[in-house]
């Protein structure tokens, strides 16, 4: 399934007025005597949806939501210098009433904006009372499930960042103060709401609508990853139980029509995944989004993994020690040969095939940690290092696609879900067939040549008999659950997934850097060998190593000989303290400012 870039013309209709949150545009009579005809005319409405919920790579020069650029807040990642702060204190606005595809770095969603909450209302309300004497009735629920659908989605986002949001479940008129002004509603009573969205969705949107649009099949992905997110929190942060299980078994059931269908299969190599200038026909991609000059339609993602330009927050050393070898097993245990060794090359043939696809095999000195991740672009694209690159994969006018949703999401999901339940909430015991079918599926994926011949290897099936013995796992994760994230965080590197889910874990400490010292380094480096341009006169004083016994050299300008160990990256140090309230975003004194002002209260997030 793929998305093309479309002109939508109902997008009038419904741009914002003015920089009030709460102001609304006006409903004209054009938009009910003229509109909503017919389906097509239905159908243009929701296209306008599509650049907002299947972000992909985004557009131009477009950061929000993208890999590389994006997501570049985690723990996987360390820049030199300082790390990137926490907020820590209240912003003095946080709202937007722009419909542009926009989002907050530290949490991963959106601003405090129901732009899009209110134009699903009006997509929800047209059909009802405008549309529905036009339409079939099987035309009529599909549209409405997909109207549905994106209400519950853009809630989920909002609800992922803020916590407790208003809730508007209708088209509010200007003039209803005391529901525009109402105060936040409980995340539990709004997850209820885009749970009994995300039901009718499933029940009414079409198994298929044409190539290019939404299905059910695609719905039920998201529903997946958004219901185990939610489900996982509730979970997690202890706030209700019987919540916690109503959503993680609905994510097992929306997974499971995608896993079901027989329409998706892990039949494609990793990098083809991100690297294609056509995913069509690509058997694990569910939804991508199509790339093409000729309309003007271009990304930037694939020129910031092309082995030039920089990338100034690189994988770290806590990173690569989470990679399991392809022996199945844990760097610390495993048989493999040169198993404990951290050189980049030597990494490339030890660990699950997916490190190759994802970096470069060498020390790369645009990257802040010397670990260059290559995964979004085509192994083509860096035989362009040190000449000029095609337009494909430099500047603003790369033509790749971008997988929007595929199938290793959804059965990680479904495998998360399971052993959640199954190890808290009196769910059924995960089994072997279970892994088979998630984990052991994805591991089992085609090499492409390029890996094959560099001796890369497919990694051994995860045995629910026999799970790696990981000194490092947290005390509080069981075993298969420690697993599973781990092939998560293989699986997801430099995507969406990272922060969210330390955020649904609780587990939002691993981004204090002073706990783990690895986060600091990257690969074992022998420079005089593999970088000699850094021992040079500029280096002195910065270059530093840490050898296997711990001890820090740094380079003098005549000790270049003993610069082998690893790499520290330049003056790198951990970011502010932070607490609790950073899993949830704070709301601006202007918003707070603004209730008041028309006397209503508007409730501070908790801890803010």
């Amino acid at each position: 399934m793929k998305i093309q870039h479309m002109l939508f013309g109902a997008a009038v209709l419904l741009s914002a007025c003015n920089d009030d949150v709460l102001d609304r545009p006006q409903l004209t009579s054009p938009v009910d005597d003229q509109y909503w005809r017919t389906e097509t005319d239905v159908e243009l409405y929701a296209n306008d949806f599509y650049s907002n919920y299947f972000v992909g790579y985004n557009s131009a020069w477009g950061t929000a939501y993208t890999p590389v650029r994006g997501y570049t807040f985690s723990d996987d990642l360390t820049s030199r210098n300082v790390q990137s702060h926490f907020e820590n204190t209240v912003p003095s606005s946080r709202s937007s009433t722009s419909e542009a595809v926009n989002m907050l770095t530290q949490y991963s969603g959106p601003t405090w904006n129901f732009a899009w909450v209110r134009k699903s209302n009006i997509f929800i309300d047209r059909l009802q009372n405008v549309a529905q004497p036009n339409l079939e009735t099987e035309a009529f629920s599909h549209w409405m499930g997909v109207a549905r659908f994106f209400r519950g989605f853009e809630y989920s986002r909002l609800v992922h960042v803020f916590g407790d949001v208003p809730y508007f479940d209708r088209v509010v008129g200007d003039d209803e103060l005391d529901v525009l002004y109402k105060d936040r509603d409980d995340r539990g009573l709004v997850m209820d709401a885009v749970y009994e969205d995300f039901k009718f969705a499933l029940e009414n949107i079409r198994e298929d609508d044409g190539k290019q649009r939404l299905n059910k099949y695609i719905a039920a992905a998201f529903v997946s990853r958004l219901m185990l997110f939610e489900g996982t929190y509730q979970h997690y942060h202890n706030l209700d139980a019987a919540r916690a299980k109503k959503y993680l078994e609905f994510a097992v059931e929306a997974a499971e029509l995608v896993m079901n269908s027989g329409l998706y299969s892990f039949d494609s190599d990793f990098k083809s995944l991100f690297s294609s200038e056509s995913l069509d026909g690509n058997p694990e991609v569910i939804l991508w989004r199509t790339y093409d000059a000729g309309v003007g339609i271009t990304h930037h993602i694939g020129s910031y993994n092309n082995g030039t330009e920089g990338q100034p927050a690189g994988a770290n050393l806590v990173l690569v020690k989470s990679f399991i070898c392809n022996d199945g097993k844990v760097w610390q245990n495993s048989a493999v040969p040169e198993a404990e060794s951290f050189s980049l090359d030597d990494l490339t043939l030890t660990r699950d095939p997916r490190f190759e696809a994802s970096f470069i095999d060498r020390p790369h000195t645009p990257s802040s940690t010397l670990i260059y991740t290559s995964k979004f672009a085509s192994r083509e694209a860096l035989t362009y290092i040190g000449s000029s690159y095609p337009a494909a994969w430099g500047s603003n006018t790369n033509t790749s696609d971008a997988p929007v949703i595929r199938l290793a999401e959804v059965v990680l999901d479904w495998i998360e879900a399971k052993a959640v339940l199954a190890a808290y909430h009196g769910g059924p015991g995960v089994t072997q067939a279970d892994l088979d079918q998630s984990v052991n599926a994805i591991r089992n994926r085609p090499l492409d040549e390029a890996a094959i011949a560099k001796g890369v290897r497919k990694t051994a099936p995860l045995s629910l008999n026999m799970l790696p013995e990981d000194p490092d796992r947290d005390p509080d994760v069981p075993a298969l659950i420690w697993e599973i994230r781990r092939e998560r965080r293989m699986e997801f590197f430099f995507e969406h997934t990272r922060l969210l889910d330390l955020k649904r874990w609780k587990k939002i400490d691993k981004m204090d850097f002073s706990d783990n010292p690895d986060h600091f380094f990257g690969p074992w480096v022998d420079f005089p060998a593999e970088v000699p341009s850094y021992l040079n006169e500029s280096f002195e004083g910065i270059l530093k190593v840490r050898k296997q016994d711990g001890t820090i050299v740094t380079y003098n300008g005549s000790n270049g000989s003993d610069m082998v160990g690893f790499f520290m990256v330049e003056n790198a140090a951990d970011r502010n303290d932070f607490g609790e309230e950073v899993y949830l975003s704070p709301v601006g004194e202007a918003e707070i400012n603004q209730y008041a002002e028309k006397g209503y209260t508007l409730t501070q997030t908790e801890g803010w």
